[in-house]
This record gives C-alpha cells, sequence and structure tokens, in this order.
C-alpha cells in the first residue's frame, strides 16, 4: 500500500519521492524483493555470531520448497504496483478521499498507514494486552552516554542479553539486529541516527513467526482476523562439501542478503556445514532477505479470534493492522496460547500472505484488493464521527521522513 500510495503523493512533494529505491508499497511491501545481487564464493571470510552459528533449524513439513517463487515475486514490481495504485484511485473517488486510509486507527500518526512509531501501539495497550507482548524499553538517541542510558533502560524493563534493538520509526526488518552483549549493544547505538528512537525488546526464542491480520468495525463488538502468514526465515541446508558463501551464491532467494548493503550476514561464511544440517541465515524474516511467506490460514481458529480480539479490544481505537508474534507452536497458536507479540502494523500493513508460492496470481490480487477495500470502508466508518484525515502534504512528510531515515540506520543481522 505505501509506494503506490506514495506514487500518488509524488506531485506534493519532491521528486525524489517516486524515484525512492525499495520504497514500500501496496502489495510490494510485503515482499520488499527485487533483483537479487550475487554472492560470490570468493568473498568467503569469517564473521562473528557465536549464538547463531550452526544452530540448527527443524524444517516444517508443509512449507514450499525455499527455491519456490510466487507468482506475484515473478513479476516486475511496477506492474505489481499498478492495478493496486488503479484500484486505490477508484476507492478514492468512491469515498472522496486520496488519504481516508489514514483514519483506519485514530490513536495512532496515520493510522499506521506510514511513518508511525512502534512505540504507539505499545503505549495504548492496556494490560491484557501488555501482558501478550514481549518486554520492551525505548530511548532517543544522543545523550552523553547512550550505552549506560540503555543498560538502565534494559535493568528497568527486565530485560538480558541477547535482546532485539529496532527503530522505532522502521519498515520490512531494516535496522532491526539481535544484540548479544553490551559490546555489540554499544556499536548499534553508535551506529544510529542521533536523536532518534530505539526500542529495546526481549528476544523470543520460539522459531515460529507469524503475521496476524485483523480488522473490527468502529463500534462493533468483536472483530476478525482476516488472514494469517506464515513467516520462513532464510535458511539453508549444508550438502558436506560447499562453505556457506557457495551455498548462498547458488540459491536465487538467499542471494537477496547482500541485494541492498542494509543487511549483515553474522556466520562464519567459510564453513562448511555437514550433510543435512540446517541454518538459519538471518534474525529477520523479510523476503527482501530471501524470506519466505505462506498462507497460514489453516491456523485460524475460534479460539485464536477469540484471543486476539480481545487483545486489539484492549488498544485504544485498534481497528485494522496486523499483529507480528512468536509462537512455540502451530498447535498452541491455534489455541490462542503460546504466542508473544512482538510487533503491532497498522493501516499500512500488507496480504503478506498472497506470495504464497502456492497461490496463482488472481488468488494472490484478489487478497490485496479485499485487504484494500477493507481499509477504506473502516476509515469511512471513522470519519463518520467526525474525524478527518490527514492531507497528502502532511502524508508524504511523514513517508518521506520515514525513507531518509532507513539507510542510515545500522544494518539487520
Amino acid at each position: 500500500m505505501r509506494f503506490g500510495l506514495a506514487l500518488l503523493l509524488s506531485s506534493a512533494t519532491s521528486p525524489a519521492l517516486a524515484a525512492e529505491p525499495e520504497t514500500p508499497g501496496l502489495a510490494t511491501a510485503a515482499a520488499c524483493g527485487g533483483p537479487a545481487a550475487s554472492l560470490s564464493p570468493a568473498r568467503c571470510g569469517r564473521l562473528r555470531h557465536p549464538l547463531l552459528r550452526a544452530r540448527p533449524i527443524e524444517p516444517s513439513p508443509s512449507s514450499p520448497s525455499p527455491l519456490a517463487r510466487s507468482a506475484l515475486e515473478k513479476l516486475p514490481k511496477w506492474l505489481i504496483v499498478v492495478p493496486l495504485v488503479l484500484q486505490w484511485l477508484l476507492l478514492a473517488l468512491r469515498y472522496r478521499s486520496l488519504t481516508l486510509p489514514a483514519l483506519a486507527n485514530p490513536a495512532i500518526t496515520a493510522g499506521g498507514l506510514v511513518g508511525e512509531g512502534k512505540t504507539e501501539y505499545f503505549a495504548g495497550m492496556g494490560p491484557l494486552a501488555r501482558a501478550a507482548t514481549a518486554a520492551h524499553g525505548s530511548l532517543v538517541t544522543g545523550s552523553a552516554d547512550d550505552l549506560g542510558a540503555a543498560l538502565a533502560l534494559m535493568r528497568e524493563a527486565g530485560l538480558a542479553f541477547p535482546i532485539i534493538a529496532k527503530p522505532d520509526i522502521g519498515w520490512c526488518g531494516f535496522g532491526v539486529q539481535r544484540i548479544d552483549d553490551e559490546r555489540a549493544l554499544a556499536r548499534y547505538l553508535a551506529g544510529f541516527p542521533r536523536g532518534e528512537r530505539v526500542v529495546l525488546q526481549a528476544f523470543i526464542a520460539d522459531e515460529g513467526e507469524a503475521g496476524i491480520f485483523y480488522q473490527r468495525w468502529p463500534g462493533a463488538a468483536q472483530g476478525h482476523i482476516t488472514g494469517l502468514a506464515l513467516r520462513r526465515f532464510p535458511q539453508l541446508v549444508g550438502d558436506g562439501r560447499r562453505c556457506l558463501a557457495e551455498l548462498i551464491a547458488a540459491d536465487p532467494r538467499l542471494q537477496r542478503l547482500g541485494r541492498d548493503g542494509l543487511h549483515r550476514i553474522e556466520l562464519d561464511l567459510q564453513q562448511v556445514p555437514p550433510a543435512g544440517t540446517r541454518l538459519r541465515l538471518s534474525t529477520i524474516g523479510s523476503t527482501r532477505v530471501g524470506g519466505l511467506y505462506r498462507d497460514g490460514e489453516a491456523l485460524i481458529t475460534p479460539a485464536l479470534v477469540a484471543a486476539i480480539d480481545a487483545i486489539a479490544r484492549d488498544m485504544d481505537r485498534f481497528h485494522f493492522g496486523r499483529f507480528d508474534v512468536r509462537y512455540a507452536s502451530e498447535a498452541a497458536l491455534m489455541r490462542g496460547e503460546g504466542f508473544t507479540i512482538i510487533e503491532v502494523n497498522g493501516a499500512g500493513s500488507e496480504a503478506i500472505e498472497a506470495w504464497d508460492p502456492r497461490h496463482g496470481l488472481g488468488a494472490a490480487f484478489r487478497r490485496i484488493f479485499r485487504k484494500q477495500a477493507r481499509l477504506f470502508a473502516i476509515a469511512a466508518a471513522n470519519r463518520q464521527s467526525g474525524l478527518q484525515p490527514l492531507g497528502p502534504r502532511a502524508l508524504a512528510r511523514l513517508h518521506l521522513r520515514q525513507q531518509a531515515l532507513i539507510p542510515r540506520y545500522p544494518p539487520s543481522n
């Protein structure tokens, strides 16, 4: 949604808006992908990450092949964006507002469409929602002793290494790092933009990660789960002969790990994994680093709906968005148990389950079109209470600020 909206707003701001590389958008924000850059075996070298090195990951029997590409991934980005921009324009005409979706979640900046902070969602949580969310804290960088302030924050929030550090204003896993010790935390803070807010969060070791899409009509007593996407982290299987750099270079999906220069592989690339050893290569599961999305609709149960709905209703006027959760097992998730919220996203949330390689092009677009239509309808219902959306220029400024920050963040890992 976001990239397509940025194109629509480009006339209201500088030409740089439309020219931003890898800007988020409509369906493309979900993939965060693009042309792959090769990682040559000649670049083999030793990189440090003691807690991730050689950690075996059990495969999920229901996962598509890691080499599979979705129907959407096979299309050029512009060809994906065009029909979604057209639908956005038609909806804008119908509802008489280009930026109406910024009203979807009135308590969040721009409804969570673009430029909001992660901590805004946490701040609007009641006790039930907070109890389901990973422990966290945040600070603004630029003090005389950022490390000392961060360590004090960790003590106050009950955090211990390893932790996750991430930008408050971010997207698609940019700037997200697993931090294992004080030295790594100091390095991360030193590379973070001055005067910007960074979030420190408990590391949740559960291997399962899902994006649970939620909507509730304003005034309705109950909401619904409208989609569930499962993330498969970038990983490979050793063959006992080739080193990690060679295995990565041979995998078109994993070649994305080195594509944008904003992700760092913290593994020993000279290592030759034993045959059959499955290694996870990244803290984040975005497709921009070789992750894979699959449709988890079969895991949606009345118990899970009830659990997520109770959490969403314990937040300040939250009507539309995605809960990113880590979970212990699919069985527990279906019972509405055993999951921890690590992030919440609002109106800019994408129908990333559409990027499952098992979906054809028609089915993928239908899911995305349906999500955009619901977004406008919910925002229109909020407008009936007297609220007014941000104007195009204000929304474009939020987008520009977010995109200017992304390349300044430390690389994800």
